[in-house]
């Protein structure tokens, strides 16, 4: 018995019989605890519960118990793959020391993974070498030299194409842009849609746009989703030198704010260039809504210019300011507002035509109107402002009164949009007062108009399941 021990390996074989179940069940419940933790240590330990303790067991029972000579096959064999997992624990190690907790943005979160890959496999055929060199005395020398000299030829010959491969992983690296930015690059203008080694996709409007990574990489482009924050549709207009240009930046920035598209939190703003050139910029959410926002915008602002009498684009020529088409009108509501032939004659000097666009706002709620339109053609549609969006309740037609509230003198509730191209007839408020003293039957018409719209209001916002205490501007329609 003292000759076994004197030898020394059963002392080996006592600790690996004692020591390994320990350590085993030691690292079983330290990986048990970092699992629940969700803690990314827990996977290289487990690489070293299953693979590397029982292979360096193995490893130590034959090199130092049983005490087999170190040129033997086996022995050898077992060290390799005892080597080869130690390489792999290592470089697990350093993967979670590295990238596992990285910050949002920082370098090591930024990398692209092949560039790690890359690294681990070189790693890998280094370690490997070296393994080989020490266990089996192989001469791994002249192998590394031939892969370097092959190396050098293949990238030669594909330098091209390893050339776009390595711009975008530079790309992929330093990320100036990411999936659903806003790009203006290589005179391609459009949002990103997928960012590869080889090249980026680019989603114009008119289909998808390839630009190679080495085109972006060699030139410059304009990042239009950065920096965060709101993005500003500008457009450029011309209006006559004789308008004067306080009263035209106001109907910009007007027509502007009533654009859907723009930022709630945000109002747009209009600067004079001189010259009658205006320059206009519109808060939206981002390029995305831009085009849609000036389409909407210069359409607005064609109706709104001849509203006012502007010459937008050196041209204030309206139609509807034809006396002929005044007369016409008067002559087509006389029988809703039973106008005789002398009424005609007074509104045909105080009543006009106005048009208005798809969309635009043709009375805002929460005001007090200082007149009353007839519609002469398209609709309007009557709509409350709740919270989560709008309500449309009621429409007025061809002959309908829009803004009775201005006969009541109460404030209005619902906003009244022009549901199609409308076109309205604009009386004076003295001027349909003076006709509803005369006229009762028409005064009675009127109120009956005005709680028929109340009332719809009312049973929509029921059948809705709204409070009536969620409209936005409070008052009466």
């Amino acid at each position: 018995m003292a000759e076994v021990f004197q030898d020394g390996w059963a002392w080996w074989v006592i600790a690996l019989a004692i020591g390994v179940p320990v350590l085993l069940v030691a690292l079983t419940e330290l990986i048990g605890s970092l699992t629940r933790r969700g803690n990314p240590i827990a996977r290289p330990l487990r690489m070293l519960r299953n693979w590397v303790v029982p292979a360096g067991a193995l490893l130590a029972l034959l090199a130092f118990a049983i005490q087999s000579p170190a040129d033997q096959v086996w022995v050898r064999v077992v060290a390799t793959v005892f080597g080869f997992l130690v390489i792999l624990l290592v470089l697990s190690s350093f993967n979670v020391a590295l990238f596992a907790n990285a910050e949002p943005g920082s370098w090591r979160d930024r990398i692209p993974t092949i560039f790690v890959e890359i690294a681990r496999l070189a790693l890998v055929v280094v370690g490997l070498a070296l393994l080989f060199s020490w266990v089996w005395e192989a001469d791994v020398g002249g192998l590394i030299t031939a892969l370097g000299v092959t190396s050098i030829v293949i990238g030669l010959a594909l330098q091209n194409a390893v050339g776009g491969v390595i711009s975008g992983l530079l790309l992929l690296f330093e990320q100036p842009f990411k999936i659903g930015d806003w790009l203006d690059a290589a005179g391609v203008k459009g949002r990103v849609v997928e960012v590869n080694w080889r090249a980026v996709h680019i989603e114009t409007g008119s289909g998808i746009q390839i630009v190679p990574n080495s085109t972006l990489s060699g030139a410059s482009f304009t990042n239009m989703s950065e920096p965060e924050g709101p993005y500003s549709a500008t457009a450029e207009v011309t209006f006559a030198t004789d308008d004067p240009p306080h009263e035209v930046m106001a109907l910009l920035i007007d027509v502007a704010d009533a654009v859907p598209m723009r930022l709630p939190e945000q109002h747009a703003t209009a600067a004079y260039s001189g010259n009658g050139k205006y320059r206009v910029s519109i808060p939206v959410a981002g390029p995305a809504d831009a085009s849609r926002a000036l389409s909407v915008y210069l359409s607005w602002l064609w109706y709104g210019a001849r509203r006012r009498g502007f010459a937008l684009d050196g041209d204030a020529t309206d139609p509807l300011a034809e006396p002929q088409r005044l007369s016409e009108a008067l002559a087509t509501i006389a029988p809703t507002l039973q106008l005789r032939e002398e009424d005609v004659e007074l509104l045909r000097t105080s009543a006009h035509l106005e048009r208005y666009g798809i969309g635009e706002v043709v009375l805002p709620a929460g005001i007090i109107p200082d007149d009353v339109r007839i519609v002469l053609s398209g609709r309007a549609v009557l709509t409350l402002d709740v919270d989560g969006g709008r309500v449309d309740f009621a429409t007025s037609e061809k002959g309908e009164m829009i803004g009775q509230t201005a006969l009541t003198r109460e404030r209005t509730q619902a906003i009244t949009v022009a549901g199609d191209i409308l076109t309205v007839v604009v009386l004076p408020l003295a001027a349909v007062d003076e006709l509803i003293r005369s006229r009762p039957r028409l005064a009675r018409e009127i109120g009956e108009s005005l709680d028929l719209k109340r009332q719809l209001a009312l049973d929509t916002l029921a059948g809705l399941g709204i409070e009536r205490s969620r409209i936005v501007q409070p008052g009466k329609l």
